[in-house]
């Protein structure tokens, strides 16, 4: 089978490799099609401090299981699933939570395990979720983003009366956004980006107002709109926004962080507890399949907007630097296999 190994970082082959045997509890998947993230880029610049090398990266992707482990019903052979990444352990203290998403043992396929940029891959049974066949092959990799719209709402808890702000019109933000409009109903919607072609995007997305901030500081419009955001996403993922956001919150909002950087943010105490701002931070999925596979099969998302190319196998490179070096012109790019 054809995979794309990382073999360590700037180092990519697409490798001859044996098909992989799934073990206890597991399935494999003939992989139909794979999305491409910023997770990915990282791992091959070598800026993820989770991954090792060599590895099989990707982490969204679909496809029809082919074969089971011991334990596992054989029934289950031929059915078209999305996979879950999100590997955990099930016993620990956050596993026991609700949030598997950090438990004290995560690993993540395609990060710490080898991934769905590969003709076949393996997954734990619990992790391969089967697709109702409303959902298209071309859209179903998708289902992974939007879990990570589904994880942070659900710390968020939208209403209909909020007014929210989105930072950043990338392909994290426009999922929020669609689940805030499309799922949670939520009255206004503001998006703030410096690309045109994104906010285009988060327009197509269900935005009620566009701030392009590299015209007109987010401040200077809101403070000239008189709004205060009661709900506040950092999708852009910039250290120097969670102040700003504090700034320009309402009393009693609510602040969610998407970003991983690690570099420091700095924000005083009086700003969060003078209005008594909640703060929220997300990460992964936390079993949000089932939820979103709900919201694709009701139509409440549109996933196809946020697909701009796509790919076979082979042009992997050409799909990785699309995605890294033209934000103006690539959101999301699916590998077909």
């Amino acid at each position: 089978m054809k995979s794309v190994v990382i073999e360590k970082p700037g180092v990519l082959r697409i490798a001859e490799r044996e098909r992989p045997q799934p073990g206890a509890g597991e399935v494999r998947v003939k992989v139909v099609a794979a999305g491409i993230c910023g997770s990915d880029v990282h791992i091959f610049h070598g800026n993820n401090p989770f991954a090792r090398y060599p590895r099989v990266i990707g982490h969204e992707f679909s496809g029809i299981i082919d074969a089971v482990g011991e334990g596992v019903d054989p029934a289950r052979i031929g059915t078209r699933v999305a996979v879950d990444p999100v590997v955990s352990c099930g016993h620990c203290y956050p596993c026991s939570i609700g949030k598997p998403n950090v438990c004290t043992t995560l690993q993540v396929i395609g990060v710490h395990l080898d991934g769905g940029f590969s003709e076949y891959a393996v997954a734990p049974s619990r992790n391969a979720y089967p697709l109702p066949d409303c959902i298209g092959d071309d859209v179903a990799p998708m289902i992974e983003p939007f879990t990570i719209a589904a994880n942070i709402c659900g710390h968020l808890k939208p209403r209909p009366d909020d007014i929210a702000l989105i930072y950043g019109a990338g392909p994290m933000g426009l999922t929020v956004i669609q689940a805030l409009k499309g799922v949670y109903g939520v009255k206004q919607v503001i998006v703030a980006d410096r690309l045109p072609s994104r906010l285009k995007l988060a327009d197509a997305s269900g935005a009620d107002l566009l701030i392009d901030s590299s015209v007109t500081p987010l401040p200077e419009e809101l403070t000239r709109l008189q709004i205060k955001p009661t709900l506040i996403v950092d999708a852009a993922c910039h250290p120097a926004i969670l102040q700003e956001a504090a700034l320009l919150a309402s009393p009693a909002a609510r602040i969610g962080l998407m970003g991983f950087s690690a570099e420091p943010s700095s924000i005083t105490q009086q700003s969060l507890t003078s209005k008594e701002l909640s703060i929220f931070t997300s990460r992964l999925n936390s079993a949000r399949f089932p939820e979103v596979i709900g919201w694709f099969e009701r139509g409440q998302v549109q996933p196809a907007t946020l697909i701009t190319h796509a790919f076979d196998l082979e042009e992997v490179e050409k799909g990785l630097h699309l995605f890294e070096h033209d934000a103006a012109a690539c959101c999301k790019v699916v590998l077909r296999f």
